[in-house]
This record gives C-alpha cells, sequence and structure tokens, in this order.
C-alpha cells in the first residue's frame, strides 16, 4: 500500500511540477523529457534483470548446495550459544530455532528469496508459542528487527547491479557494506535488547559481540592505514577471496555429504531464473517511476533542498544525492533498489554517490514490508515496539553508511 502511494506521487508531483516550469518559466522540452524517460527507463529495467538471471541462478544454485551439504546446519550451532540468550522466551531445541538460523544465515548471504520463506515459517513456529495470538511476542519482534537491520555478509544483488552499471571493480563496496550492516544490527539488538529487558552483560553475550565489534574495529584501523588505492585493493582481494572460497566451501560440503551437487545446484538455479523474471515487472514500474520524477525536476528539487539545509549548517553536502535510496529502503526493497540504480545511472557507478546509494542499499533492509508480511502471515495487529525498533536500527545504519562512504571513498 504505502509503495502505491509512493508511485502515485512520483507521477502526480512530476506532473505538477512539469507543468509549473512550461506555464511560468516556458519550459517546453520537459513533457518530452519526461515521455523519453518513460521508454529509456523500462528498456533499462529489462535489461538489468535480464543480466541478473545468470548470477541470481548461480547464487541460489549453490545456497541449494550448502543447504543440503550442512553449511546452514554447522552455522546454527555455532551460534546456538549467542541467539539462545536473544531469545529466551523460547523453549531450548524447539524447531524454531532451526528455522531462524536458517533464515539469518540466507539473509547474510544475501539471498533475500531464500530467506523470506525460512523467515515466514518462522514466524508461525513462534506464533504456536505465543498466547496472545494478535499481538507480538518478543522473540518475534527481536527476530524482526534482526531481519530489518539487514545484517549481509554477502550483498550479491548489489555486486549484481554494480557490475550491469558498468562498475569497474563491483566488490569495492563489499567490506564498506559488511561495516554499516554490523551497525545497524547491533543498534538493533542493543535496541530491542532494553526494550525487552534481555541482560546483554552476560559472559556469552559479551565475549560474541566484544570479538566481533573488536574484529571491526580492528578491520577500520587496519583499512586507516593504508592509501585510499591500496585501501580498494585490499577490500576488493578480500571481497573476492571470500566469496570464492564460499563457492568452493559449499561444493566440498556437498560432497562430503554425498550430495548430488550438480542436481542440488540445477535445482536452486531454476529458483533463481524465476525469481530474475519474476522482478521485471516491479524493476520496470519503479523505474520508470523515478524517470519520470527526475525528467521534470522535481528530483533536483528535492536533493537541492535537503543540500541547502545541510550546507546551511556547515556540513558537507555531497551524500545528499544519495539519500533518495536511504529514505525508500525502510519503505520498499525495489523501490530503493530503483534508486540505487538511478543514482549509479545518473552520477556513475564508480562515483561516490552511487558507491554510497549501494552502501545505504545493503545497510538495512525493508523495515515496514518485512514487518507487514511476516506479521500479517500470522495475523498479528499489535505490534508494540517493532515499528520503533527497526527504525532505530535503520537510523544507525544510515549514518554509519555515510561515515563509512567518507572513509572508504571521500
Amino acid at each position: 500500500m504505502v509503495l502505491n502511494y509512493i508511485w502515485i506521487a512520483f507521477f502526480v508531483i512530476a506532473f505538477i511540477v512539469a507543468l509549473v516550469k512550461l506555464v511560468f518559466w516556458g519550459d517546453f522540452d520537459v513533457f518530452p523529457a519526461m515521455m523519453d524517460s518513460t521508454f529509456s527507463s523500462s528498456k533499462t529495467a529489462f535489461e538489468i534483470s535480464l543480466g541478473l538471471t545468470g548470477v541470481l541462478s548461480l547464487w541460489l544454485g549453490i545456497m541449494k548446495i550448502g543447504e543440503r551439504g550442512g553449511v546452514v546446519g554447522v552455522l546454527a550451532r555455532l551460534l546456538s550459544p549467542v541467539f539462545v540468550r536473544l531469545f529466551p522466551q523460547i523453549p531450548k531445541g524447539h524447531p524454531v530455532t532451526g528455522s531462524i538460523f536458517m533464515n539469518i544465515a540466507a539473509n547474510m548471504l544475501g539471498l533475500d528469496n531464500a530467506a523470506t520463506p525460512l523467515g515466514l515459517k518462522a514466524m508461525e513456529q513462534m506464533q504456536e508459542l505465543n498466547t496472545r495470538k494478535d499481538t507480538a511476542t518478543d522473540p518475534m519482534i527481536m527476530f524482526l528487527v534482526l531481519n530489518t537491520s539487514g545484517l549481509t555478509i554477502i550483498p550479491v544483488s548489489i555486486l549484481v547491479y554494480r557490475a550491469q552499471m558498468g562498475a569497474a571493480q563491483p566488490t569495492d563496496i563489499f567490506v564498506p557494506i559488511l561495516l554499516a550492516t554490523f551497525f545497524s544490527t547491533l543498534a538493533g539488538i542493543i535496541v530491542t535488547s532494553l526494550y525487552q529487558r534481555i541482560n546483554l552483560l552476560n559472559r556469552t553475550l559479551l565475549l560474541f559481540l566484544g570479538g566481533v565489534c573488536a574484529f571491526v574495529a580492528a578491520t577500520i584501523w587496519g583499512f586507516s592505514q593504508l592509501d585510499p588505492e591500496k585501501m580498494n585493493l585490499v577490500s576488493t582481494s578480500v571481497a573476492n577471496i571470500l566469496l570464492m572460497t564460499i563457492i568452493v566451501g559449499f561444493i566440498v560440503a556437498g560432497m562430503r555429504k554425498r550430495v548430488n551437487v550438480y542436481d542440488a545446484f540445477i535445482e536452486g538455479a531454476k529458483d533463481g531464473f524465476t525469481t530474475a523474471v519474476r522482478i521485471i515487472p516491479y524493476l520496470v514500474a519503479i523505474l520508470v517511476g523515478i524517470g519520470v520524477f527526475r525528467a521534470s525536476g522535481a528530483m533536483d528539487a528535492l536533493i537541492d533542498g535537503i543540500a541547502w539545509c545541510v550546507g546551511a549548517v556547515g556540513l558537507d553536502t555531497d551524500f545528499v544525492a544519495a539519500l533518495p535510496t536511504a529514505l525508500m529502503k525502510p519503505l520498499s526493497g525495489s523501490g530503493a533498489r530503483g534508486m540505487m540504480v538511478d543514482a549509479m545511472t545518473t552520477y556513475g557507478a564508480d562515483s561516490f554517490v552511487g558507491r554510497l546509494s549501494c552502501i545505504f542499499q545493503g545497510s538495512t533492509d525493508t523495515t515496514f514490508y518485512i514487518l507487514a508480511v511476516y506479521f500479517g502471515s500470522v495475523g498479528i495487529r499489535y505490534t508494540r515496539h517493532a515499528v520503533v525498533c527497526g527504525l532505530l536500527a535503520d537510523l544507525a545504519g544510515i549514518i554509519a553508511a555515510i561515515a563509512i562512504a567518507y572513509f572508504f571513498f571521500g
């Protein structure tokens, strides 16, 4: 519903702005430009979707091998001591624990379409433990905040979009996204724990969160010792080595379990092809809306207004042009994806704005969409503190993304 109003607003505001420019400034080129943008944006959306087909098929195929090979189960066992304390109301050994772990693992690998079914299954299992069927429980809220904070290790789709848009090194935003999504998730955990009075000062959680924080701090310090050229080289190399290690590791795990890795890959790849085709109309719709909005001059007016406000308080305004992606992300994943693609198309995939828009896209997830789908699937009407915690995690991710983008690319 929210995306419906946003999409309508794009066209209505664009038409009003264009009409004003025509009547008061005699700009007869604005309406032809808007119509041209509808055709060019439609073509861009289709080309992007077509380019996604191969890579989505690849990664969903690899994910299926990892699932059959027991990699997800291993990850679940490793995270078990931590998640048991984050979800104290879930009985030990309950089946929902496995669904939660698998959902988080899929999200960490950047496979949103694989994560959603697992997340819905987890919500159904948690609803079975819920004594008030119309009200969200603490475990449900913590689970959704972990989803909305967008914890991602491998932002596959963003890397693919950057490759499609001609980035010289599509993986150069890998480490920045990893850092930004970490701060978003950490903020979400802390805020939700405060609401739910979960004790984060126990040994297991302190060791885990402290260890992760120390690793992130060491990563930031290490990169700060490098010049920009070496920083980009190391970041890209680490990303590529890790991605290839995961692919080979999944295949080896499947072989050890005597899985027919080829058949498993084909099964997952079929889902990737279906997914790529399914997103075409959504991407066409949002890119056409954004294209018309930009061609009318409304986008420039909005960005100039925010830039003026930021500049008035003495801050650097380079990040402002990427803000549409950050503002759209809590409302719509496809909308934010369209904004990200539009930013790379307009400013260049390797520009500061293009890179920052990608970091915004990867630092958090679609808060309102996730809340609507997950809670709606089990009939939850009273969401309690879920929205507040989710949005605070989003805010932390946005602030972290801006700071990290300046650190790496500013």
